[in-house]
């Protein structure tokens, strides 16, 4: 499973971050690893360097095999928290694909 990390210009996208994401990553979604081919992560600032509230957001994207890639955004006020929301929710979706593709 290929881990992808993108950053807008607005949020650091610095090794210590990249290498976080991917080893929670790697860790919450093990058991999906001969399923899923590559997982890619955006993380944004919507508002640049204006404050705001749940301006963080992060999109992740994950393309299974012999399945249609599947995408969950999650905004929040912390890079942190917009991930791990979004971590929640690939969870959940992947879940969710696998059990329906079982039942045919």
């Amino acid at each position: 499973m290929t881990v992808q990390i993108n950053t807008d210009n607005n949020v650091e996208g610095h090794a210590r971050l990249k290498a976080y994401i991917a080893e929670e990553l790697g860790t919450a979604l093990a058991r999906f690893e001969d399923k899923v081919t590559r997982l890619e992560v955006h993380l944004a600032d919507e508002n640049s360097d204006k404050f705001g509230i749940n301006d963080k957001r992060c999109l992740i994207e994950a393309r299974p095999v012999n399945m249609q890639a599947v995408a969950v955004t999650n905004h929040a006020d912390t890079t942190e928290k917009a991930f791990h929301g979004a971590l929640d929710k690939i969870k959940k979706v992947l879940d969710t694909a696998f059990e329906k593709q079982k039942a045919y």
